[in-house]
């Protein structure tokens, strides 16, 4: 199976109450292109780094599965998404990773 060689991850704070829409991409409050490193990471997901982050990601469904931000944990009230348009994947659905 041929992986996308990268990703745009995007990261919003979580929505308040009962949102059930997903966030407009240009609320995001953080945004870094991520490419594939050829590792596995600790969650046995493709491992893709860069600008700061250092994520796991799924192929099959897009979802981010683990993600360092500057190293640390993602802080609670965060949410990662895949950016709509991904770089390098011809185009992927927005996922959510619980925070």
């Amino acid at each position: 199976m041929s992986h996308p060689q990268s990703y745009e991850i995007l990261l919003f704070p979580e929505p308040q109450g009962s949102a059930v829409r997903a966030p407009e991409p240009d609320t995001a409050i953080r945004s870094a292109v991520v490419d594939a490193t050829g590792d596995t990471g600790e969650s046995g997901y493709p491992r893709y780094e860069g600008e700061g982050m250092a994520a796991d990601i799924n192929p099959a469904t897009h979802t981010v599965e683990a993600l360092l931000v500057d190293g640390s944990e993602l802080d609670y009230g965060l949410t990662a998404r895949i950016a709509e348009r991904a770089r390098g994947t011809g185009g992927t659905g927005e996922d959510d990773r619980a925070g």
